[in-house]
């Protein structure tokens, strides 16, 4: 899908989070391919947003560019941010499982907390679209991290109940794993093949993947798509840990090591219970709102080049029972175009 760039072209747009490796992406692609009126980066790490500055393409175009230091935790520096602002995007998160397990207060300031404050401060700067991101763990979390990523999709879909008559529509996107982003997967094994061994958690695990291009195009075609309270999907392919460590060090011993706190051997992004409210179309799903202002008939015709369908009842989306696997060819040639 080609998003219609009046969307975008001459809107202001805040992504929290902005000093991220989504961030950086999705603010890049917007640069070279829109033409914003303004492009506001909110984050709260001041030499991020200094090295950002310094690099292509935010260096050429600074006149477009405003940089906000400031927490998703802080409602009231979020709303000063977000001033004559049309579309957010928010990115910000703490997202590492171990630590969030150890620091459970920290995450739900950030996570649960930020998610409010964000609707807020959006609600009441005028904001016009909000796309939250969310992840695959939101989906029957067992750790704190996925249970606050859980609780924020719910706060940003509820959120369209509590606009009133203000034009501002809220929606989710949820995906998985970003190859080769920062703290993934990727880096963390190709600093233990310098050793000859690779730690495996448990050589049955898989999950889904994603690359940081794919996730901007498919949140800039859900800006499109949204009708408000929607949780998009990408339809995405998944990995074997084993596969990935062979990508990469394929001569390097693989030791098993154990699953970590908080983790699952799969990854689900749809479960059986959401199945029931979920509509499959050809490149993505969508599980729909509890409450919504909109027909669902009118919804599953319109919003694709093909019309919807409601999933079956017992579907669910795993990344162990996903139809489309990643071989190591195909994840060696991801990371390789990630670099």
């Amino acid at each position: 899908m080609t998003i219609d760039k009046a969307i975008i072209n001459g809107k202001s747009i805040l992504v929290t989070g902005g000093s991220g490796s989504f961030g950086k992406r999705f603010i890049q692609t917007l640069l070279e391919q829109y033409e914003p009126k303004r492009v506001i980066v909110y984050s709260r790490d001041e030499l991020k947003q200094f090295e950002m500055q310094n690099i292509e393409p935010f260096k050429s175009h600074m006149s477009t560019m405003r940089w906000f230091l400031g927490d998703v935790r802080d409602e009231q520096r979020l709303t000063k941010a977000m001033e004559d602002v049309d579309i957010v995007i928010h990115a910000a998160a703490l997202k590492q499982v171990p630590m969030a397990e150890y620091n459970p207060f920290e995450a739900v300031k950030t996570n649960i907390l930020g998610a409010e404050n964000v609707v807020n401060a959006a609600i009441a700067a005028g904001v016009w679209r909000v796309i939250a991101l969310s992840t695959d763990k939101a989906a029957a979390p067992i750790n704190l991290y996925g249970a606050t990523k859980l609780a924020s999709d719910k706060i940003f879909v509820a959120a369209n109940n509590h606009s009133g008559k203000r034009d501002i529509k809220f929606a989710v996107v949820r995906y998985g794993n970003v190859l080769g982003s920062r703290g993934s997967i990727v880096p963390f094994f190709k600093e233990r093949a310098i050793e000859g061994v690779i730690p495996i958690t448990d050589d049955r695990m898989t999950r889904f993947t994603i690359t940081l291009q794919e996730g901007v195009d498919f949140v800039l075609d859900c800006l499109e798509r949204m009708w408000g309270g929607e949780l998009f999907i990408p339809k995405i392919p998944s990995y074997r840990v084993v596969d990935v460590a062979s990508a990469i060090a394929p001569d390097a011993e693989q030791k098993v090591v154990g699953i970590r706190p908080g983790e699952k051997l799969h990854e689900e992004m749809i479960t059986e219970t959401d199945a029931m409210s979920t509509v499959e179309f050809d490149k993505y799903y969508v599980i729909l709102p509890s409450f919504h202002a909109w027909n669902v008939a009118k919804f599953m015709e319109t919003s694709s080049e093909t019309p919807g369908r409601m999933c079956e009842y017992g579907f669910q989306y795993n990344s162990g029972t996903n139809e489309d696997f990643l071989d190591v060819e195909e994840i060696r040639g991801l990371i390789e175009s990630s670099l």
